[in-house]
């Protein structure tokens, strides 16, 4: 390797003739899938140069395909994409072995690592449920349900280790969903394009146009995910806008914020309402501040207060829907009780559940007929209940719980205010995520689940980020 750096740059230019020749006439004998498998062979050696080199970055390419993978399959019908972030993921887990640069094994040794073990474990056990009658909808249904979680849970502990790259995630994540937010409006006030209409014409108008209005859903699967996505990104803006950072970058929060809310209500949809209803409660408590809580708690109450006991606005079709969010005798909210009611009954007598991958979308595509296929679960957990039973609700509630109190034992243990800023806007966010996830099972769903799993294995990382930042500023101080 010394050597070849030493070497004249015309010779090393001179090194990469025999392969552009050898290129050259496999384009020439191949045609158009010759080159197209070179592409993809130049493409996938860098990629493999990198992961070998950065292997933290497998978390964050994922993260970059998870945003757009589902808007893709609107354009290019049946592609496998999904896929690809498993490629990814397992692709950085193997290549990590061999890099040069070493993960940091005390990171496992977490609550984090280890429920999430404890939660993959059982839904592999899953794989023998007498109840289950496809273990190729296990899985595809597994992936979502737990294989994604270790995955970048395992990867983020061991790789990421430093501020910036908190800073990085955050910016990802804020910056695509402004992105998003600018092409729902696109969607709403210029027109959708050709793969949109055709989606939309082959059954989601169903759900996406009430009484002639569309619900904007950007390049995510669904308004559903769109508008939950949209509503994470208007309260984490907006918690970061609060914090300690240059007025350009308060002002870039701000703006995000109110781009993310503005694309909720395009959405029209109203379990996102819970996201910042429920993460400003989560950012209150984590301020430790009784005159802060107060003040917060009055504008909730009165948000409230104006969608449940007023009309105003109720001109404007995104306000009224979002008002019926509110509104316990709304039929949507009657059916999805009523489908409980029956899953209650079902499942009484098994304990374990019907397995996963026994409802909805794999359900329907494996199981076809079957009463957990059949019937609409409309809700996260709902549907870990479904497919995993009692046990499985009580054991992932149990996790996500967990997850949420240790954000809050993180918080209140760090020290620097930048740091602290962004794992109380994240926190937020997951746990508005994790309160919406009841109305709708978003939780499992691309890209809030890449999201919500690098941001559990940030909160094993940011005390250790707060004694190098302490540390750092200790020498500044001494020199």
């Amino acid at each position: 390797m010394e050597a070849l750096k030493n070497l004249n740059p015309v010779i090393k230019q001179l090194l990469w003739l025999p392969f552009a020749i050898l290129g050259g006439l496999v384009v020439y004998k191949a045609g158009l899938v010759g080159a197209v498998g070179l592409i993809m062979i130049i493409v996938m050696f860098f990629l493999l140069r990198h992961l070998y080199l950065v292997p933290k970055n497998g978390v964050f390419i994922a993260l970059l395909i998870s945003f757009f993978v589902n808007g893709i399959t609107r354009y290019i019908v049946d592609s496998p994409l999904g896929l690809s972030i498993d490629f990814i993921l397992v692709l950085t887990l193997i290549i990590a072995v061999f890099s040069p640069v070493k993960g940091n094994l005390k990171n496992l040794n977490s609550g984090v690592f280890w429920f999430s073990m404890v939660w993959f474990a059982f839904t592999v056990a899953e794989l023998f449920n007498p109840e289950a009658r496809s273990k190729e909808a296990w899985f595809y249904a597994v992936r979502a349900v737990s294989l994604y979680q270790i995955f970048v849970v395992v990867v983020a502990l061991l790789y990421i280790n430093s501020f910036r790259d908190l800073k990085y995630f955050v910016h990802i994540n804020l910056g695509i969903i402004a992105l998003s937010v600018l092409w729902a409006a696109k969607q709403m006030y210029i027109g959708l394009d050709a793969g949109e209409t055709t989606w939309l014409a082959e059954g989601a108008y169903r759900t996406h146009i009430l009484r002639g209005v569309l619900r904007t859903f950007s390049f995510f699967s669904d308004a559903g995910q769109f508008g939950a996505t949209a509503a994470y990104a208007g309260l984490v803006g907006f918690i970061l806008a609060l914090g300690p950072f240059k007025p350009s970058a308060r002002i870039f929060y701000l703006i995000v914020g109110i781009l993310g809310f503005w694309g909720m209500l395009m959405s029209g949809t109203r379990g996102a309402l819970f996201v910042p209803a429920s993460g400003v409660f989560a950012y209150l408590i984590a301020t430790r501040n009784i005159r802060i809580f107060i003040i917060g708690l009055i504008v909730v109450v009165g948000a409230y207060s104006f969608l449940k006991y007023t009309t105003i606005l109720n001109e404007n079709n995104q306000v009224r829907r979002l008002r019926s969010a509110l509104d316990p005798n709304d039929p949507s909210l009657q059916v999805r009780l009523e489908n409980q009611r029956k899953f209650k009954v079902y499942l009484a007598t098994r304990p374990i559940g019907g397995g996963i991958g026994t409802s909805g979308t794999w359900g329907i595509r494996f199981t076809p007929g079957t009463f957990l296929a059949m019937t609409a679960n409309d809700s996260w957990y709902v549907k870990i209940w479904a497919e995993t039973g009692i046990i499985g609700l009580y054991l992932h509630i149990g996790m996500i719980l967990f997850f949420v109190f240790y954000g809050y034992y993180v918080i209140f243990k760090i020290n620097d205010p930048p740091l602290k800023s962004y794992i109380m806007a994240i926190h937020a966010g997951f746990f508005g995520i994790a309160c919406a996830a009841y109305g709708n099972p978003i939780l499992g769903q691309f890209p809030l689940s890449i999201m919500l799993y690098t941001t559990w294995a940030f909160f094993v990382i940011a005390p250790g980020l707060d004694l190098k930042i302490k540390i750092a500023s200790n020498e500044l101080r001494i020199t």
